[in-house]
């Protein structure tokens, strides 16, 4: 079944995309969840959501003292959002100071999603870490999703305008509707839930994952001055790539700074890092990107 689009508060949807069942009963060698699909207007399943719910998944089989550092997934079908999914965990190895484990993401009895994670108990050793974009605009100044397409009568800006959980600003405007300044293939992006979140750092970790599909594959977009509507556009994600640094809260303002060193082929590669506000490098990204245009598309935009 679908997650209701009803919800009065966004947050809520997503910890209860998040909180998923177990299978009871069911005979098989894997650690077997279900979790409900959020309702999209185009009715496929979002990217965000099914990584995030595989790691929940994952997380649910390791000790707790254990967190998540990395994760790799491909992007197998498109899932679709009017059913449920269901989540077999494989349980490849439990060594002394590392845990790894393979999720896969089902409906009607073939993957969607493969995802191998690993998990680490918490040890010290050498540390840095890139620095934060300097002079980077406060969030509050900026405008919202909702400000930039709320006044749109139309399903997929009023689900991103009002159903999403995150609150995302551009630093330099989104690329919603047109892309307006200069070309490049950068782009940050500040970030965070509407409402608070539970203390459980798993819950974070989870949501962050969810929220880093969002604009990954922008970069490649605004450096050809294609928006989210240019006419033709398909776009599809085909694998996802994380490491969690540090402690992370989601339900405080996170800066998203993200590049693309390359497209071709009817791909684009981005990668993304993830700080907060005091500066702090607390996650990194990586995706490669379907991104398939008509015939003269891009001389229309030059």
């Amino acid at each position: 079944m679908s997650l209701s689009a009803e919800l009065p508060d966004p947050t809520a949807n997503l910890l209860e995309l998040l909180d998923l069942s177990n299978a009871d009963g069911a005979q098989t060698d894997e650690d077997i969840f279900v979790g409900v699909s959020e309702r999209q207007p185009r009715q496929r399943v979002f990217g965000g959501q099914v990584l995030a719910q595989s790691l929940i998944a994952a997380i649910r089989t390791v000790d707790a003292d254990r967190p998540v550092h990395s994760m790799h997934g491909y992007f197998l079908r498109p899932g679709d959002a009017e059913q449920p999914i269901t989540f077999g965990v494989e349980r490849l190895r439990d060594g002394r100071s590392f845990s790894a484990r393979r999720s896969h993401a089902y409906q009607n009895g073939v993957p969607i999603l493969s995802m191998i994670a690993s998990f680490q108990t918490p040890d010290s050793g050498i540390d840095h870490q890139a620095a934060m974009p300097e002079d980077m605009p406060d969030p509050e100044s900026l405008p919202s999703t909702a400000d930039l397409l709320g006044g749109f009568d139309h399903p997929v800006a009023k689900s991103w305008a009002n159903d999403r959980p995150f609150d995302v600003r551009h630093v330099d405007g989104g690329i919603y509707v047109s892309v307006q300044g200069e070309r490049v293939a950068q782009q940050a992006v500040w970030m965070k839930t509407f409402g608070p979140m539970p203390e459980d750092p798993n819950l974070h970790r989870a949501a962050l994952a969810y929220a880093s599909d969002y604009t990954l594959l922008e970069p490649s977009l605004r450096r050809h001055g294609l928006s989210w509507i240019s006419k033709g556009l398909n776009v599809a994600s085909l694998d996802h790539a994380m490491w969690w640094h540090r402690p992370v809260r989601v339900d405080e303002w996170l800066l998203y700074v993200q590049d693309s060193p390359s497209a071709q082929g009817a791909r684009g590669l981005s990668t993304g890092r993830f700080f907060n506000r005091d500066g702090v490098l607390v996650a990194s990204v990586a995706q490669e990107g379907m991104i398939r245009i008509p015939e003269g598309t891009l001389a229309e935009h030059r």
